[in-house]
């Protein structure tokens, strides 16, 4: 296929195509999806080698959001029954964090829901940070707090912060139909913000919210436009209680067209496979490896993952190799420009990382306590309940006294 040489040829060259070649990607047909990702997988190899990094997700405050995001279980209005409980301690968060790190784990990704941090906020997510470090020099980690007002971004990068996440999500044109409390230009604003104070910007995007191709395109060439590390993407978990439950939009083979468009679009950045890849990839999850470099290990914000076991068993079986800490993500132009501008991310390089949510609710007297005892949850809400077949609430890990998923 003519299309797929010439999207090779640019990957490999570290170009993008045009916003035509990559609507022609996501237009291809079922009976060409093998041939893409064979494509695509190209331009991954060429960039990043059979290396899989994997991140983990610590949930530091689940719940409590002030924001209207129709996709997240956290946000104001939901009758998702989710886990929901205030700040963990650092020690709590560090002892999280140790389990994915055990497992595998190159980096750490902190994340707490709500529209932005408190300056208060911040020394704790600061603490938090000193005691994962201490436990675990060489591990990266990222911040993912949403919104940030001047000079916090400085003050996480002092802390220790490697990274940090904020994802566009879709399109500006579409987005006041996914979130009314904020505007898109306050997302690009605080992506900014990281990366003028030397943090290592990752930002991605949430496929399967009803958006067209042309969409999908659009965001995803916002984002190279706005150059960041790392690129998570997400596939829509259609969590009960969320005005976006019913939405079931994606296939195996359209997640692996939208990966693909991705790898090629930005064919040296980090591509990561996160939330959604178990329900929507199903048993095509190691074709995705073929496009991604990147996955989270273990659990999300709010539902369960895949057994970290299995993660370990599908890079192994796929013929890819888990990222050691001794090793550069990025490729050297990329990592070289980073530590220039005064970046860096722990481990001989640098790159981003990918968490979730809104940010940070206001502080209330519930907040202001420092405990991470779970709200009471609704009676008749079993452990592990599956809404709509395929989506498990989380009941383990961070915020509760059962074990991680690592």
């Amino acid at each position: 296929m003519d299309l797929l040489n010439t999207l090779v040829e640019k990957g490999l060259r570290g170009e993008s195509p045009t916003r035509a070649e990559a609507l022609a990607v996501l237009a291809t047909s079922d009976d060409d999806v093998l041939d893409v990702v064979a494509a695509a997988g190209k331009v991954r190899r060429r960039w990043f080698g059979r290396r899989v990094k994997l991140n983990y997700l610590v949930n530091l405050k689940s719940g409590l959001c002030p924001e209207d995001c129709s996709y997240c279980s956290q946000r104001l209005g939901s009758k998702s029954e989710i886990l929901k409980y205030t700040w963990l301690k650092p020690d709590q968060a560090a002892e999280a964090a140790g389990a994915g790190v055990a497992g595998g784990a190159k980096r750490v990704c902190l994340v707490a829901s709500g529209r932005g941090p408190t300056d208060r906020d911040v020394d704790r997510v600061s603490k938090t940070i000193a005691a994962i470090k201490e436990q675990n020099e060489d591990v990266e980690v990222c911040a993912c707090l949403g919104l940030l007002s001047d000079g916090q971004a400085e003050r996480l990068r002092e802390a220790g912060a490697d990274a940090y996440n904020h994802n566009l999500n879709t399109s500006e044109a579409t987005y006041g139909d996914i979130t009314t409390t904020h505007t898109y230009a306050d997302r690009v604003s605080t992506v900014q913000q990281a990366q003028s104070a030397g943090m290592s910007a990752c930002s991605g995007l949430i496929a399967g919210m009803g958006e067209r191709d042309e969409d999908l395109v659009d965001v995803v060439f916002s984002l190279r436009e706005l150059n960041p590390d790392s690129v998570p993407v997400n596939f829509l978990i259609p969590i009960e209680g969320t005005p976006l439950a019913g939405d079931w939009n994606l296939t195996p083979q359209r997640c692996l067209r939208i990966l693909a468009m991705v790898r090629f679009v930005c064919p040296d950045v980090e591509v990561r496979l996160a939330g959604g890849r178990e329900i929507h990839l199903r048993t095509l999850q190691p074709l995705a490896l073929h496009l991604a470099n990147s996955i989270f290990l273990g659990d999300y914000l709010t539902t369960e993952g895949q057994a970290g076991k299995d993660d370990l068993a599908m890079i192994a079986d796929a013929g890819f190799e888990v990222e050691g800490t001794d090793t550069r993500t990025l490729p050297e132009h990329r990592a070289d420009a980073l530590a220039a501008a005064g970046g860096g991310c722990g481990s001989h390089g640098a790159e981003g990382g990918a968490c979730g949510p809104c940010g940070d609710a206001p502080e209330t007297a519930a907040d202001a306590v420092d405990t991470a005892e779970p709200v009471a949850e609704p009676a008749g809400v079993a452990s592990g309940e599956s809404h709509a077949g395929l989506v498990a609430v989380r009941r383990r890990g961070a915020g509760t006294e059962l074990p991680p998923n690592a």
